[in-house]
């Protein structure tokens, strides 16, 4: 899959770490964040740029406006996908 060169796609370790917390948090507001299962996030320039939360029952995914239509949201859907 083809990403903006800036752009990285990771699934970081659960529980997020607290920046990572908080940018999920910013990204996807009313994801239980304590119950995720499985997290993948967009990074750019030391940004998070994007979410996927995967917790029983739901997920979200989030992108900030600049970014959408670049194939970050399909990238954050595999790989939230491989992390479960």
């Amino acid at each position: 899959m083809s990403l903006p060169a800036r752009v990285r796609v990771t699934r970081p370790p659960l529980p997020l770490a607290p920046a990572l917390h908080a940018a999920a948090l910013r990204l996807c507001p009313g994801a239980p964040l304590g119950d995720v299962t499985a997290a993948a996030l967009a990074i750019a320039g030391g940004a998070v740029i994007g979410a996927h939360l995967v917790w029983p029952g739901g997920e979200a995914q989030a992108l900030d406006t600049g970014w959408r239509g670049r194939g970050i949201e399909a990238a954050l859907t595999q790989a939230a996908a491989q992390g479960r």
